[in-house]
């Protein structure tokens, strides 16, 4: 890592057309430096995500009491809407400033993962919300598939590794909504936290906010351009690679006063394992100099299920 470096540079995933090991190079060793990487050229429409993002705000401006009716009480905030003030980052006892809707992986009826992944509701007062986010869901899985393929490459795994790891995942499209933030403000719009699942990629990040702790304690801006994916480690993977790939802490910051009056928005994508993955440390990262840092092996359902308990969502 090139401690004079205030930004990461993008890695475009056209290269990986071309020179996929030289693609696997870039990317993996950002992540191994940053646990972040910028990625161009990701292959997700530039009008899709123009459209997601305006049904995004169109969704937040509802009434409260419309928005509320979509509140799930019990569901861990899986599936539909959470209102304001409800999640907080780990060991924090502030909530965070923000509200969020949350779009699953829909599955085929009498599928063996129905039990732990619920179906999607949808909201009747927009046309074309349905429609919309699952073709970003789909759009941001594929991505995340070539994605996974570079960062296997990058450990010396067989390009498919990930493949069955994540087939049928329960991975979570979240709508993020951070309202305009008082002066006095004791809390942030995101607490200082790590991502529980595989990979994040996040649509959304160019506006200022989101910043990530390096190895030496210094907290550094992520600055995509318009359009670029924010793309970053989750604890399943750090888990998997015996901290090889770090799932570094990041948060979402206050804006300056000038802003403070502006709401702000994104759309993370949490690439998850399928439920029933035994995540257990890979042989190949472990040697005399890394000793097995998590010697047993968790599902990812199991996983997921404490790491909510601990961030007040269960």
């Amino acid at each position: 890592m090139t401690e004079t470096q205030d930004t990461l540079a993008a890695v475009s995933l056209a290269m990986a057309d071309n020179d996929s090991d030289g693609f696997a190079e870039r990317i993996g060793q950002s992540f191994s430096d940053w646990g972040f990487a910028v990625v161009s050229d990701h292959g997700i429409p530039a009008e899709l995500i123009a459209r997601a993002e305006a049904m995004s705000r169109a969704f937040f401006a509802l009434p409260d009491d419309v928005k509320r009716s979509y509140h799930i009480a019990g569901g861990g905030g899986a599936r539909g809407y959470t209102p304001f003030g409800t999640e907080s980052a780990k060991d924090s006892n502030i909530h965070d400033l923000k509200e969020f809707w949350h779009i699953g992986r829909d599955l085929p009826a009498g599928h063996p993962f129905e039990p732990v992944m619920p179906p999607n509701i949808w909201p009747k007062e927009l046309d074309g919300f349905r429609e919309t986010y699952l073709e970003m869901f789909a759009a941001f899985d594929k991505a995340g598939a070539r994605i996974l393929e570079a960062i296997a490459r990058f450990l010396g795994l067989a390009p498919d590794f990930f493949v069955d790891t994540v087939r049928d995942g329960n991975s979570v499209m979240r709508l993020i909504h951070y309202p305009p933030v008082p002066e006095d403000s004791p809390a942030v719009r995101a607490a200082a936290h790590e991502d529980i699942n595989t990979i994040t990629l996040l649509i959304g990040a160019e506006e200022a906010g989101l910043e990530l702790l390096d190895r030496n304690g210094n907290w550094r801006p992520v600055t995509p351009k318009p359009g670029e994916l924010a793309v970053n480690i989750g604890d399943m993977l750090q888990r998997l690679t015996n901290n090889r790939l770090p799932s570094t802490t990041h948060r979402v910051v206050n804006p300056a006063p000038e802003r403070r009056g502006h709401s702000r928005y994104s759309m993370p994508y949490f690439l998850h394992f399928r439920p029933d993955y035994a995540i257990q440390t890979l042989p190949s990262c472990v040697d005399d100099a890394h000793p097995d840092l998590y010697p047993e092996p968790i599902t990812a359902h199991d996983y997921l299920m404490q790491r909510l308990r601990e961030i007040g969502l269960i």
